[in-house]
């Protein structure tokens, strides 16, 4: 089974999310409402991926990010960055700082998938 963090601040987002990857696919996920306690998360739980959104209160923007990947516990944790702002220019931000994809939201699910699975994520 791969772990999976989902790090999001709105309650619908990350009920609906969660629950369709937990039902359909094979994802235990674990869940964080800021990008403080998700860190922490990562650090504790060692997920496979993480999916984070990167408008989040507490942390700004892009820190929880360049956190993690200077972090030696979790820098090789793969993070598919998640926003609303669906410019190309916050897809080459999300990279440059170190996320291994982008998706914009509101999320297809089909495509988040696929993006997972291309390699994100190796099936254990």
């Amino acid at each position: 089974m791969t772990k999976v963090l989902y790090i999001e601040h709105d309650d619908d987002n990350l009920y609906m999310l969660k629950t369709r990857l937990e039902q359909c696919c094979d994802f235990k996920v674990f869940a964080a409402e800021d990008s403080e306690k998700g860190c922490k998360m990562a650090a504790s739980e060692h997920p496979d991926l993480i999916l984070m959104d990167l408008e989040m209160p507490i942390m700004v923007r892009w820190e929880p990010v360049g956190g993690l990947k200077n972090d030696p516990h979790t820098r090789d944790i793969p993070i598919i960055g998640l926003s609303a702002y669906a410019l190309d220019s916050e897809r080459e931000k999300a990279i440059a700082t170190g996320c291994v994809e982008f998706n914009a939201k509101p999320i297809e699910f089909e495509s988040l998938i696929a993006t997972m699975r291309r390699g994100v994520v190796k099936p254990k």
